[in-house]
């Protein structure tokens, strides 16, 4: 799939953690993030559980609104239903780039279930199970 000039995501700054949609293939959807030093989930330095999150969440929505084919139409919003096996082994500090993994497992109407992985360089430093709602 081509991939689209913007990252098309329902998020505003100062909320925005992806910077570039690299990969939309299939059911997998990659993208990666600089952390900044004005980052809001930024503690000391590091990013933070939530920020891991929700830029694993804004990797699926990227991956949803890549899909629909048109980058001018507004990404779909979602919703975090549901966090599962939810591992950290580092936390990237500022002036890393990650690289985050977004692989649909399953989906049903507007349920999403899917796995999120989150790498510094080669290494898997983070991963989850998301349940994804979306709101049209």
């Amino acid at each position: 799939m081509a991939l689209p000039q913007e990252i098309n995501i329902p998020q505003k700054p100062p909320m925005v953690m992806v910077d570039r949609l690299t990969g939309v293939v299939e059911n997998v959807t990659t993208t990666t993030f600089l952390i900044r030093d004005d980052n809001i989930f930024c503690e000391n330095g590091e990013l933070r559980e939530p920020g891991l999150i929700e830029n694993m969440a804004q990797t699926a929505a990227a991956g949803t609104g890549a899909r629909t084919g048109d980058s001018s139409a507004e990404a779909p919003a979602g919703i975090i239903g549901g966090i599962r096996s939810l591992k950290i082994s580092a936390f990237p500090k500022t002036g890393q780039e990650i690289t985050t993994r977004i692989t649909v497992l399953h989906q049903v109407f507007d349920a999403t279930i899917a796995l999120g992985e989150v790498f510094l360089e080669d290494q898997l430093i983070a991963s989850c199970e998301l349940k994804i709602f979306l709101h049209r």
